[in-house]
């Protein structure tokens, strides 16, 4: 029998995306409960206690309240919400973070989807964390920008229908400006730094796509590293990934400039190491939707299923 995978919340923007990747496999069963029962307790209950997998693509209280209706300790959850993130005993969804964390999500039925700054931000931090370039405790700085899907509906709306009382005319805009924002603590755990990172997201009018900056001024960090120390570190961590592709030197030093959006439709993320010996601009590049969330997802299912870890995929 094929598994049988469940998407609690398909009506959404990481749902729908989830359901396109998925609906034309062959190698799974989507199921879906019918749309009049979606606020039915005991049909949701019915219906993630007899699949295999489910994602939740849901706010973060309904998240946990879709945890709580899941009994069957054989089936899989993969929370692409903010709520479990760094919550104890909930597999961390980045299979590329660590060697061993394919077989971590592999082993696990309680696993946390990213969230789509974090992942860049992780991906560009943890491996020079890691091999002592930059100290847990130095004051990170993280300067990003996202499409406005990256708000889910209501952004959405607010983008692109000009009956909606909060329609926008902004082309730009910066956000989170109190520094309370969900993003930071994630950043912080699996980017294993001591501090919440100084975040300073922002929103512009395109769709999907995001830029994720991380900036270093190398003469502040122990042993003075360069910048190519800093490339061959992060060449060395993704070796052999299909979806992160870290851009060689010669290649970055070849563009003026780097728009958001040349990831979209992809799973495929990638790192740049702009600047010089003094000051390194750490980029990551990649689709808020694909890599940063329903791509993301998708990836797990596979590997946490035992399937193809790259099937319904594109790098």
């Amino acid at each position: 029998m094929l598994p049988k995978v469940f998407i609690d919340g398909e009506a959404g923007t990481t749902g729908l995306q989830i359901a396109d990747r998925l609906r034309a496999r062959d190698d799974i069963e989507l199921i879906s409960i019918d749309p009049a029962k979606r606020k039915d307790i005991d049909a949701r209950a019915s219906m993630m206690n007899s699949a295999d997998a489910v994602i939740l693509c849901l706010p973060d209280d309904a998240a946990r309240l879709g945890v709580s209706l899941v009994t069957n300790k054989n089936t899989i959850i993969i929370d692409a919400s903010t709520a479990h993130r760094t919550a104890p005993g909930w597999t961390y969804g980045f299979p590329e973070m660590d060697k061993g964390q394919r077989a971590a999500i592999r082993a696990s039925t309680r696993i946390s989807n990213p969230g789509c700054y974090p992942t860049g931000v992780i991906a560009l931090v943890r491996p020079l964390v890691v091999r002592g370039f930059v100290p847990p405790s130095y004051p990170l700085t993280v300067n990003a920008v996202s499409g406005y899907t990256g708000g889910g509906n209501a952004m959405i709306a607010e983008f692109e229908d000009a009956s909606a009382a909060n329609h926008t005319s902004d082309n730009y805009r910066i956000y989170g400006l109190s520094q309370k924002h969900k993003h930071p603590p994630e950043m912080m755990r699996h980017g294993r730094l001591a501090n919440l990172p100084m975040f300073m997201p922002a929103v512009g009018r395109f769709a999907q796509g995001m830029i994720v900056e991380v900036p270093l001024t190398l003469r502040m960090l122990p042993n003075t590293p360069r910048r190519t120390d800093l490339h061959a570190a992060l060449t060395q961590a993704y070796e052999g990934e299909r979806f992160v592709k870290v851009v060689a030197l010669a290649e970055s030093d070849k563009l003026t400039g780097l728009e958001p959006e040349a990831c979209n439709g992809t799973n495929r993320l990638e790192l740049f190491v702009f600047g010089n010996d003094e000051q390194a601009r750490l980029v990551a590049r990649l689709d808020n939707l694909g890599k940063g969330a329903s791509g993301a997802a998708v990836q797990n299912l596979n590997i946490a299923l035992g399937l193809d870890e790259w099937t319904g995929l594109e790098a």
